[in-house]
């Protein structure tokens, strides 16, 4: 018996040395514990998630740089690049009004915030305002014109990922244009700094349940408990529309692809843990876009799909969107009539694709709703301040499945896909070494669409 017990011990002692999973996993149980037993401490632990955070977004716009060029180069052929560009924003807008859509209904069914006779004269909107900083989400003309850059360096020390994606695009047209014959060292030089980047990624990764641990503490000790109470039925039908949308999600990709989004999640599940733990689902971007090249995606698919769907496929932040307009429509005894809802998702569909980057975004675009309709008061926008940390769980996990579907779906849609190796991929099984390794170094031909780059993955 005290060899079985040695056994056991070294055993668990080896997972938790070598699986990020399990390392997350307990440090997201003692977050919680500290956050609960000391709540005074979660301020001083919070630097612990953000410094955390910092690190990553710092090797974001590099690392999409890198991508997107050599993915371009790759496929030798810019019109293809092009036409996944078109098809992944015709995947978004499809998703987010569906995303919207579900989440009228839902609000409309189960009606979350009715009975609450809420006097809008009793909210206090500098709650808001304090959350916002003041700041205000851009106009269609004005979203369009910063993601254009206006100086090079700009578009990296500001972190704008449109403003690269735009840099790097040009940067693969003229690397097509001019051939290896004219610039035969740029191409590896790009390679290796990628290379650099993912291994930095690795560094800054066992950081990893640190960062959980202090975001975790800050948030509960912040928070508590108290909000589930009386948000309860909000919180419940966010959650649930959420995972009915993955739900359709996961068929979507089962009918387009034949993969299955339960085996992804699996395949992920260390950096949906971390994005959950952190509230952010940027932390976790370096890592997806290494393992959905590996599950046979193509460089130029991962590298211009995922990166844009963090600005305009945010299905996560949609369903809460929408069924938080209702919610303070509902609390404030405002009902809202077919043709209001309508203008509920048009005015949304618009809104909601200026939000990242912004600061109390939700609460911008909620306030910009409630203007567009005339009849909800801007001050009801406050109600939904205690519960809105809450949702960022539901937001991070929504939006990111929803982004790695799109990779998905685009790429099979493009035949960028190599289903045999997704397949492979997403059901556990090993991967050659030496297959990888050749794979990273040696571009394919541009006249086999379906093959793909697979880069090797630590996860």
């Amino acid at each position: 018996m005290p060899h079985a017990t040695a056994t056991v011990a070294r055993r668990a002692g080896r997972l938790l040395r070598t699986s990020l999973f399990a390392q997350v996993l307990i440090a997201l149980v003692l977050g919680v514990l500290v956050g609960r037993l000391w709540p005074q401490a979660g301020p001083s632990l919070q630097p612990l998630g953000d410094g955390f955070v910092r690190l990553i977004k710092a090797m974001i716009a590099p690392l999409v740089f890198c991508v997107v060029v050599t993915g371009i180069t790759k496929a030798g052929d810019l019109k293809a690049f092009g036409r996944i560009g078109v098809k992944a924003l015709i995947w978004f807008e499809v998703a987010t009004t569906l995303a919207l859509g579900i989440g009228l209904v839902a609000a409309n069914v189960f009606a979350p915030g009715a009975g609450m006779h809420v006097d809008p004269a009793s909210l206090d909107k500098g709650g808001v305002d304090a959350r916002t900083g003041g700041g205000h989400l851009p106009s269609t003309s004005q979203f369009v014109l910063e993601s254009l850059p206006n100086s090079a360096v700009g578009a990296f020390a500001e972190n704008s990922l449109l403003q690269v994606l735009v840099l790097a695009c040009l940067v693969g047209a003229a690397l097509l244009h001019l051939g290896q014959k004219k610039v035969p060292q740029l191409l590896p030089l790009i390679e290796q700094a990628q290379d650099v980047v993912f291994t930095i990624v690795g560094y800054v990764m066992r950081l990893a349940p640190l960062a959980v641990f202090g975001a975790t503490a800050h948030l509960v000790g912040e928070y508590g408990l108290g909000a589930m109470s009386t948000y309860g039925k909000l919180i419940a039908v966010c959650y649930g529309v959420a995972l009915a949308f993955l739900v359709l999600l996961g068929l979507a990709l089962k009918a387009v692809t034949g993969l299955s989004l339960w085996r992804f999640v699996r395949y992920t599940r260390e950096e949906l843990l971390l994005a959950l733990g952190t509230g952010s689902s940027e932390t976790v971007m370096p890592r997806m876009m290494q393992k959905l090249r590996a599950a046979g995606c193509r460089d130029d698919a991962v590298g211009l799909v995922l990166p844009t769907g963090y600005s305009f496929n945010l299905d996560g932040a949609s369903i809460y969107l929408s069924i938080g307009t209702l919610f303070i429509a509902q609390a404030v005894g405002v009902d809202l009539s077919l043709g209001q809802q309508i203008t509920v998702v048009l005015v949304l569909m618009l809104t909601s694709k200026g939000m990242a980057g912004v600061p109390g975004s939700a609460f911008l675009a909620l306030s910009a709703t409630a203007s567009a309709l005339g009849v909800i008061p801007a001050a009801a926008v406050a109600l939904l301040l205690g519960v809105d940390r809450i949702m960022d769980s539901m937001r991070v996990a929504t939006n990111l499945l929803g982004n790695c579907v799109a990779v998905f779906a685009v790429s099979r849609w493009e035949g960028a896909l190599d289903r045999v190796t997704a397949k492979r991929v997403l059901s556990g099984e090993p991967q050659p070494a030496v297959a990888e390794a050749s794979e990273q170094r040696s571009p394919r031909p541009a006249e086999e669409p379906g093959a793909a780059p697979v880069t090797a993955s630590d996860g």
